[in-house]
């Protein structure tokens, strides 16, 4: 059973500004990048302490082929995520949302 992967504001509006740069830079690259980021929710989502913790209680799954990290926290019913970060910004940005 896979648990629900629920974003928060911040990541939504990361998650959209990756994609819309993507698309901007060529056609179809910004739904290549959607379609790792789900692949990446969807292992994340059937096994969810796959990934060792990396910050206070928020675990972190690398999105394959693009240079974005997953930041996000395992609670009962449901997985939180937190950011879709760029690997080379500071990561104090995403930490700051803990």
């Amino acid at each position: 059973m896979s648990l629900a992967v629920v974003l928060t504001p911040e990541a939504q509006i990361d998650y959209d500004e990756a994609f819309d740069w993507y698309e901007s830079k060529r056609r179809g690259l910004g739904v290549r990048f959607a379609g790792a980021v789900e692949r990446a929710f969807n292992a994340i989502a059937a096994m969810p302490n796959m990934h060792a913790v990396v910050y206070r209680n928020l675990r972190s799954a690398v999105v394959r082929r693009f240079p974005y990290v997953i930041y996000y926290r395992v609670e009962p019913n449901q997985l939180v995520v937190v950011s879709v970060f760029h690997s080379r910004r500071d990561p104090s940005i995403w930490q700051k949302r803990v």
